[in-house]
């Protein structure tokens, strides 16, 4: 199989919330291929939570369904879609608005597809009722000078 991407990888898991955690340091255990910064891994894996955590709670509600990860690198950067079968949302536009959340019962901060939109580099969500939602993000990764120029200094002797 030849790919476009660098490099890709795909995850399914059942939409439990014990399930976040392994989905956020999968996706940055991925991204370490591209050398990120503590801060950069720390955004991602932030994002991933917070788009992880929308499937469960929102998506899914109180049944169980599949969460399921895409990643792809290209060049420096990293692309994760994440999409759950859920309930699907209504308004986009209205989910995205700072502090409005659907589950004030729950004592959600509705701050999560804006912590997303602030952690990453593109956000795209796209939704049908009662089929589902699908988020992707991208972030660059900056490349470091230090690994650049050690890889460019290596010298081999015998």
């Amino acid at each position: 199989m030849i790919s476009k991407y660098d490099n890709e990888m795909k995850l399914e898991f059942i939409s439990k919330s014990t399930n976040e955690s392994f989905a956020r340091i999968a996706v940055a255990a991925f991204a370490s291929q591209l050398d990120p910064t503590i801060e950069e891994i720390a955004d991602i894996k932030t994002a991933v939570s917070e788009a992880v955590t929308n499937c469960i709670i929102h998506g899914y509600e109180n049944t169980l369904g599949i969460v399921k990860i895409h990643c792809t690198l290209e060049k420096n950067n990293i692309i994760i879609e994440i999409t759950d079968s859920g309930k699907g949302i209504e308004d986009i536009d209205l989910a995205k608005e700072p502090l409005y959340t659907s589950k004030p019962d729950l004592e959600r901060s509705g701050m999560g597809f804006t912590i997303m939109q602030s952690f990453m580099d593109e956000v795209n969500i796209k939704s049908v009722v009662n089929i589902g939602t699908k988020i992707t993000m991208k972030k660059s990764i900056k490349q470091n000078l230090n690994s650049i120029n050690n890889q460019d200094n290596i010298c081999i002797t015998a």
